[in-house]
């Protein structure tokens, strides 16, 4: 999973909407459309750039493609952030505060 196409794909606000909509359970592309003012070729497209981010995945249920949030791609990013920022404890030992108060 390139990080570049994660957030390249999370950067617009239609495939968050999107995103948004498939974390109550999968839906078909027509019913992701729903609601969107917007032609289906162009949701077509922002499935694809979020299901080559991997951040979707889909199924054919007979004539409908049915996609689903990938969580696994979540959480290994939230996981790859959570590393980049945290802060880790100082490595110098505590100053010892029992000998400073009696020296003041």
């Amino acid at each position: 999973m390139p990080l570049s196409e994660v957030f390249k794909a999370l950067a617009d606000p239609t495939r968050r909407q999107i995103l948004d909509r498939l974390k109550h359970g999968p839906l078909s592309a027509g019913e992701i459309a729903e609601g969107f003012a917007m032609s289906k070729p162009s949701v077509s497209h922002h499935l694809a750039l979020l299901k080559g981010a991997g951040l979707i995945e889909s199924e054919k249920n007979g004539q409908f493609v049915i996609y689903a949030l990938n969580l696994s791609v979540f959480e290994e990013v939230a996981a790859m952030m959570f590393d980049l920022f945290s802060v880790e404890p100082a490595k110098h030992p505590a100053p010892d505060v029992k000998g400073a108060a009696h020296e003041a």
